[in-house]
């Protein structure tokens, strides 16, 4: 057992670590940008920000047709069945198309609204508008990115979306630097040069990010059509139902939980936004940070919804309760110390992206109230990642909408809106939401209601 036990850690963290590290990239580059336009002032961080939960629906949603494709995938690999998972994948570039000309029309259509929509200060709601019609110019290369990232995750390479990954950031930030600034005078170990700069500041950061996403999405699907294992060269892309629907079966619940909750999201931070600039900024700003503090967490997810995917095609019960216990208290552990990190980190961090004592302040206080929640939040990611592999989607819908929409949005409208509370209150909302989550995906645990091979934890493998 104590073989299986460090065999099975081995196999975690081979496929956890790339994805964790691809995520501490993003990130690294959400702070890079963020602080570069946060220097050009507090109206250009929140001209960025504005629309940063717009953008989460939109690729959350794209998000969810992944997981579809990630779950049927996961578990052909884990019956050895090849044949099965090349032909899944030549309906993900079917969904990769229809996905990504869908969304581009959309989102450039309604680029000058969605400003509005959020409450955005009419001051920068020009600029909001410019970088958000700016920034999906390249939707289908993005949603390129996204799915067969998925794809191949799915297929146990996270190496490669890394790889890639990292180089669009590091594109994303020469870029940034090239496009924000105008032309200067930089002083590097004592010797002066003239810096070329664009000077275009936040219309420069959405160019930069736009020609990343694009290389980024041209380069994976290329890397994609090499691949050994899951090309979809000689596959047709015609609508093959006997695929689309088990596929569909998965993503549609976890498509309709990710609108949801994003909608939320958006509705959320239309809330914040009327609370004021400086709210705004706290808000981003906090957002940004704390996300760093959950790149544990999410790349163990991806761990988990894989190996349960192989152990549900496998039909190998004891296999699949021994990932649960395993995963369960790494993945406590980590969001422990991470959440200490956040906690003592906070003020250090927000003075990284802003300037004004005011935003410091009051991102300080919000994400040193996240941080001790963090350990409950990083169980119920685990538990739904492994329901996620496993093509059980409809569970983890209903609890995200039931505490996003229940506990979150009408929680800060009546506290914000209403009772004219402030960004305080909001943040302890969304904390309140975590905390149903970890009841809600405690209790699916215990019952077993998770696990589609409960009960068969003797069956042979």
């Amino acid at each position: 057992m104590k073989k299986l036990n460090l065999g099975m850690m081995g196999v975690i963290l081979s496929l956890a670590w790339p994805t964790m590290l691809e995520q501490l990239m993003q990130t690294a580059v959400q702070y890079i940008d963020t602080a570069m336009v946060g220097s050009l002032g507090t109206a250009a961080t929140a001209a960025v920000g504005a629309t940063s939960t717009v953008n989460w629906l939109i690729g959350s949603t794209v998000s969810a047709l992944g997981v579809g494709f990630l779950s049927y995938i996961a578990k052909a690999c884990g019956a050895d069945d090849r044949a099965a998972a090349r032909r899944s994948v030549s309906q993900a570039v079917l969904a990769v198309l229809v996905a990504g000309i869908a969304f581009t029309a959309i989102t450039l259509g309604l680029s000058q609204q969605v400003p509005v929509w959020m409450q955005v200060d009419e001051a920068i709601r020009n600029t909001a508008a410019q970088y958000f019609f700016i920034l999906y110019l390249p939707m289908l290369p993005r949603a390129a990115s996204i799915i067969f990232g998925t794809v191949l995750r799915a297929a146990g390479d996270t190496k490669t979306p890394m790889k890639i990954g990292v180089l669009v950031n590091l594109i994303n930030v020469c870029l940034n630097f090239l496009l924000i600034y105008p032309t200067r005078v930089l002083t590097v170990f004592g010797l002066s040069f003239t810096m070329p700069g664009a000077g275009w500041g936040v219309i420069g950061a959405a160019i930069a990010s736009a020609i990343a996403f694009a290389w980024g999405g041209i380069h994976i699907t290329v890397v994609l059509w090499k691949h050994p294992m899951v090309s979809p060269r000689g596959q047709s892309i015609r609508p093959d139902w006997s695929i689309l629907r088990p596929c569909l079966k998965v993503a549609m619940p976890n498509m309709l939980q990710r609108f949801g909750t994003s909608l939320g999201y958006v509705a959320f931070a239309a809330m914040i936004n009327s609370l004021g600039e400086v709210s705004t900024a706290a808000h981003t700003i906090a957002n940004t940070v704390e996300s760093a503090f959950y790149i544990p967490g999410y790349g163990m997810q991806t761990a988990a919804a894989t190996l349960a995917g192989n152990a549900y095609g496998a039909k190998d019960g004891k296999r699949m309760k021994d990932l649960a216990q395993m995963f369960i208290p790494i993945e406590i552990g980590l969001m422990i110390l991470s959440g200490g990190a956040l906690f003592l980190l906070a003020p250090s961090l927000m003075g990284i992206f802003s300037k004004s004592p005011e935003v410091i302040g009051l991102g300080t206080t919000v994400l040193r109230m996240v941080a001790v929640s963090e350990p409950f939040y990083g169980f119920s990611i685990i538990i739904e990642g492994m329901m996620q592999g496993v093509g059980r989607t409809k569970r983890p819908f209903v609890f995200n909408i039931l505490g996003m929409w229940g506990v979150r949005i009408l929680g800060t409208f009546i506290c914000t809106q209403l009772m004219g509370f402030g960004l305080v209150s909001a943040w302890a909302c969304m904390i309140a939401h975590n905390l149903l989550l970890f009841c809600l995906f405690l209790f699916t645990y215990i019952k077993g209601a998770w696990n589609p091979l409960h009960g068969l934890e003797n069956a042979a493998a």
